[in-house]
């Protein structure tokens, strides 16, 4: 059975100023999101799940459907404020939705086979989807999952800070706990982040978290059991937001679930600022360039 793509697509992209999933930056007007469901589809995965606000759909749906879905199999959830969890009665009223792993169980009725979830506004290079793939289909295990890694120096933008998650492996080379690292930027040739006023150097080598993720089904199970508890703890805290990294991190500490850790050498690029636009152009271009990606890209 072929491997699923979960894309999580809800957020506004409220530092970058507009909808920045379907922003075109690809030298034929591509969008990232595009460039990871081609390779997704290179890595041999069977179907992508966006997970997207409702009001958007029939703006990706008109997008999508006419480039890729011939390729691939499309499906849609949908993810507000108040989408219904099982296991809990009545959601408090919040202005946010819940974060990415309220995402991720939203969309547990669209799949039932081992899955990988991403960022929509992230690009993660043809390594990171081949190395996931390859573990979906021969290592996954109900409580066996992957973490895809990144290069700290890989990562970081020219344009401002950014939050990464620094990651720890124990002894055997699994995830042992990914530490939530803010404000981090060059400050010269050294990578520093900081703690209130105070600021610490990171190696610039460091192996962080993009949020690509590579499941069992099973999680969806857990994942909900997770959120009753997170949503009674959090009743009267309207910013708590129920992350990956969070269940990931409760599993381990639980002993229910252990994550390999696929390293990935490919730069990655997003578009956390408006001024990162520019950068991201370039370097679509230039992978075209390469010959890395045809142009236009759906021939």
């Amino acid at each position: 059975m072929k491997p699923t793509l979960l894309i999580l697509a809800a957020g506004m992209g409220s530092r970058y100023g507009g909808l920045k999933q379907i922003d075109p930056l690809g030298p034929n007007g591509e969008t990232i999101i595009e460039y990871s469901i081609y390779d997704a589809i290179e890595a041999g995965f069977g179907k992508v799940v966006f997970v997207i606000r409702e009001e958007f759909a029939a703006e990706f749906k008109k997008r999508f459907e006419g480039l890729v879905g011939d390729r691939i199999e499309l499906a849609y959830a949908y993810q507000a404020v108040d989408t219904p969890v099982e296991g809990v009665k009545d959601l408090p009223a919040r202005e946010k939705p819940w974060g990415t792993m309220h995402a991720v169980i939203v969309a547990e009725h669209l799949i039932n086979e081992p899955f990988a979830v991403i960022n929509a506004d992230d690009y993660y290079g043809k390594d990171g989807f081949h190395q996931v793939a390859d573990f979906l289909r021969n290592r996954c295990t109900p409580d066996t999952y992957a973490m895809v890694g990144y290069v700290l120096r890989n990562t970081l933008s020219l344009n401002g800070h950014v939050s990464r998650g620094v990651c720890k492996a124990d002894n055997k080379g699994d995830l042992a706990a990914v530490n939530e690292r803010t404000k981090i930027h060059w400050e010269g040739d050294r990578v520093v982040y900081h703690e209130g006023d105070n600021a610490f150097e990171v190696d610039p080598g460091s192996v962080v978290s993009m949020n690509f993720w590579g499941f069992h089904p099973n999680v969806f199970r857990t994942g909900r059991e997770q959120f009753v508890r997170f949503v009674q703890e959090n009743r009267e805290n309207p910013k708590a937001e129920f992350f990956i990294p969070l269940v990931a991190d409760n599993l381990i500490h639980e002993g229910k679930a252990r994550f390999n850790i696929l390293t990935s050498q490919d730069r990655w690029y997003g578009v956390t600022y408006r001024e990162d636009r520019p950068e991201v152009v370039e370097a679509f271009q230039r992978l075209v360039d390469e010959g890395k990606y045809p142009s236009p890209l759906w021939q």
